[in-house]
């Protein structure tokens, strides 16, 4: 799925596809769509950082109890800087510090949240800058599907505390559908805003127990849109958190002054975001609310 999503890219940079995989089958238990959107993923960036003509190799093989899918390019490498810190979000980390390619790597952020999820593993190598990369995904194997145990998982499932409604607001569109995705998996539903016109609407529409407000918006601050939600009674009394590059102190007066309920920093990590959500109860009938309100 992810080789013929990726095809026209490849084919449109002619690039040299390398594929070795295995004739008899590998057996593993995951969702199907979401590793196709790593391997895409990864692929696509192996195409995007390549030059004309390099190729690019899918290599698989089961090792133990372990799948491992190694796709390499050739193409503009990543630093010894850079490999510490390529997989988080908001990050800001090219892959070729001589001018090509930025970008925010919320893809990779993604794609690994989703293989750890699948309890594998994403870790890239290079040997440096014009020197190509690695990319290695670990899979567990399994024989066969444990039915007894999916039943206790849907229970599980069935019995976990009330899935929250989230507002994400932030007028970088990748950032902002990566971490909505990332949210819905861990069983939240989720809307996304990219303006303080639309997120005031939405909050209207959808009733969020909680927003995670950027605050640097076009037009309508992040500030601006917190004092209007605070301002009109009708909108509820959803928690407001801001998510932003902006860190200073005066910003953080600003946030709370705003009616802001919490202020966090780029890069956020999803756990933190999930612990918040635990640690305040969320109900259809309720917003979440802060201990000290």
């Amino acid at each position: 799925m992810a080789l013929e999503t990726c095809e026209p890219q490849i084919a449109g940079n002619r690039n040299a596809l390398i594929l070795e995989i295995p004739a008899e089958s590998i057996y593993l238990q995951g969702d199907a769509t979401r590793l196709a959107q790593v391997f895409t993923n990864l692929l696509n960036n192996a195409a995007q950082y390549s030059s004309p003509g390099d190729p690019i190799s899918v290599r698989v093989k089961a090792d133990g109890a372990t799948a491992e899918i190694d796709i390499a390019d050739a193409g503009a490498g990543i630093s010894a800087q850079a490999l510490t810190s390529i997989f988080e979000m908001f990050t800001r980390v090219g892959r070729s510090e001589h001018g090509m390619h930025g970008g925010l790597g919320i893809g990779l952020h993604l794609a690994r949240r989703l293989v750890e999820m699948h309890g594998g593993r994403l870790v890239a190598s290079s040997e440096g800058l014009g020197k190509g990369s690695h990319f290695l995904v670990t899979l567990p194997l399994t024989e066969s599907i444990d039915e007894e145990q999916m039943c206790e998982d849907r229970q599980a499932s069935a019995g976990a505390p009330s899935s929250a409604r989230v507002l994400l607001v932030d007028d970088n569109v990748d950032a902002a559908v990566s971490l909505s995705l990332l949210l819905q998996l861990g069983g939240h539903t989720t809307q996304v805003a990219h303006g303080g016109s639309e997120a005031l609407q939405r909050v209207g529409e959808f009733k969020p127990d909680l927003v995670l407000l950027d605050l640097g918006l076009p037009g309508m601050s992040g500030y601006e849109v917190a004092r209007a939600i605070r301002a009109r009674p009708q909108l509820g009394r959803p928690l407001l958190v801001a998510v932003t590059g902006w860190g200073a102190p005066d910003d953080r007066l600003k946030s709370k002054q705003a009616g802001l309920d919490d202020h966090l920093t780029k890069p956020v990590d999803i756990s933190t975001i999930e612990h918040m959500i635990r640690s305040w109860p969320v109900g259809h009938e309720a917003s979440l609310v802060r201990p000290f309100e």
